[in-house]
């Protein structure tokens, strides 16, 4: 049975790790499927500054073989409509304020029983 929907928690700060997410999410939307990136924790920095998490240098590399980069991944899952939602108590945790999250990215504020109600009973959840 195909799921209608892709539910992503992107709880890790590495930047391969956040960038993959970037990559399933952009497929999936791509496919016509809804998707939710949900970032917590560590990877609720991508959304201030990408640059700043361990192994963020990869991106050049990547982009000079043709992988499409952190920004352009970013700009694609906005554009496609990804709902991206950030884990209020991650950037308590954190010490992050909302305020300094990207201007350019629509977030959609939160907790975890906001993600589980915006998840779909039928959908795929993955734990990144």
């Amino acid at each position: 049975m195909p799921v209608d929907k892709l539910s992503l928690v992107v709880f890790s700060g590495d930047f391969d790790r956040v960038h993959y997410a970037l990559v399933l999410a952009a497929g999936a939307v791509a496919s016509n499927h809804a998707v939710t990136l949900f970032f917590t924790m560590g990877a609720a920095r991508a959304l201030v500054d990408w640059r700043t998490l361990p192994g963020a240098e990869a991106d050049e590399t990547l982009r000079a073989r043709g992988v499409a980069g952190f920004e352009e991944l970013l700009e694609a899952c906005v554009a496609l409509g990804v709902t991206i939602m950030v884990c209020e108590m991650g950037l308590r945790a954190l010490g992050v304020d909302a305020a300094t999250l990207r201007p350019d990215v629509p977030v959609t504020a939160g907790g975890i029983v906001t993600f589980l109600a915006d998840a779909s009973k039928d959908g795929g959840m993955l734990f990144i």
